[in-house]
């Protein structure tokens, strides 16, 4: 906003006046002077357009018919028919089952799995030997390099049973071993088993991700700077008290703007894994809304398309998932000085 000319002498009117004259000029002098790291944020721009921003457009299917001969702006409007078809409808059974599953398993990998990143980070910042602590940390971040498909195989390989395999799994038998399951459990198949997938997903997920998510909170750990250690050994703190007292108020903020952006992932399941890993005996408990929208709403008996029916689905789940990442933002902001924006 301009400011009032009667409290700028001349001189600062002169270069306010040239400043709004020039700014554009100045923007494209400064992009042309840094033009190779504009260049090198085109293509992440080009991804963002095609695969996050022009599919916006196929949204309007959620309030429409499902007449896929026609084009989508050419077909029939119908409201939010759709939407209730989902909430209170013939459909509403399955969705608010897929709805649930995918909160819960959500939460359940956000209180259990977004603390262990954290922790890795903390184990490694202690370990002094450079060369020991890479070799560990390239050990722990090589599951997230792995392929989906590799890690559900692993999975099923470890835990076998079922029609399929003769007897169970390595990881199976130890379990019985030490009385978690029982035998009758692990011979059926613990991926066969509503009860188990939860633990399953979860326990894989972890193992999976759990490193290399730990990258961002070991930079923030190792951002911290020493004089601080220092300061706590002088005043005799013990290393626990020194990691309560100077290294997590240090990395506090960096989790929380973690936090805040895993808490806007609680219901954006990825559909790979767990369509990997589920089957009909699961659905109860497996069964999320990507897998929902993907296998069981958008195609039916492997035929019939209900585009409309699994776009309304997927946007209720954007939408709640928005809403969750700003009430997260917004109560951060209120409790402290850190939010996202």
């Amino acid at each position: 906003m301009r400011v009032k000319a009667e409290s700028l002498t001349a001189e600062q009117l002169r270069l306010q006046d040239e400043q709004e004259r020039y700014y554009w000029r100045d923007i494209g002098r400064r992009i042309m002077k840094d033009w190779r790291l504009y260049a090198m944020l085109l293509p992440m721009i080009l991804v963002f357009l095609f695969w996050r921003y022009f599919p916006l457009y196929e949204l309007v299917t959620a309030f429409k018919t499902s007449d896929t001969t026609v084009k989508v702006m050419e077909r029939n409007f119908v409201g939010f028919s759709h939407f209730y078809n989902l909430m209170f409808g013939a459909d509403s059974p399955d969705f608010w089952r897929a709805f649930r599953n995918t909160f819960v398993l959500s939460f359940y990998g956000l209180l259990f799995g977004f603390p262990v990143p954290i922790l890795l980070a903390l184990f490694f910042s202690e370990i002094k030997s450079n060369f020991y602590r890479g070799l560990v940390q390239v050990f722990t971040y090589l599951p997230r390099f792995v392929s989906t498909v590799v890690i559900t195989s692993l999975v099923t390989m470890l835990l076998a049973g079922g029609s399929t395999f003769s007897q169970p799994g390595i990881l199976a038998q130890a379990l019985v071993k030490i009385g978690a399951i029982p035998a009758a459990d692990a011979m059926k198949g613990m991926l066969y088993i509503p009860k188990y997938f939860r633990a399953i997903y979860l326990v894989s997920g972890v193992w999976e991700t759990a490193g290399y998510s730990s990258i961002v909170f070991f930079a923030a750990i190792i951002g911290i700077s020493p004089t601080s250690y220092e300061a706590a050994r002088i005043d005799g703190a013990t290393k626990m008290q020194q990691i309560k007292h100077v290294v997590l108020p240090g990395i506090l903020s960096t989790i929380t703007i973690m936090l805040i952006l895993r808490i806007g992932e609680l219901l954006t399941i990825g559909y790979e894994k767990v369509l990997l890993l589920y089957n009909p005996y699961t659905y109860s408990t497996a069964d999320v809304v990507s897998t929902y929208v993907f296998q069981r709403a958008g195609i039916r008996a492997g035929a019939t398309t209900n585009q409309s029916l699994a776009s309304a689905a997927d946007l209720i789940n954007a939408v709640v998932s928005m809403l969750l990442v700003m009430g997260a933002n917004l109560i951060s902001r209120k409790a402290s000085d850190t939010s996202l924006y």
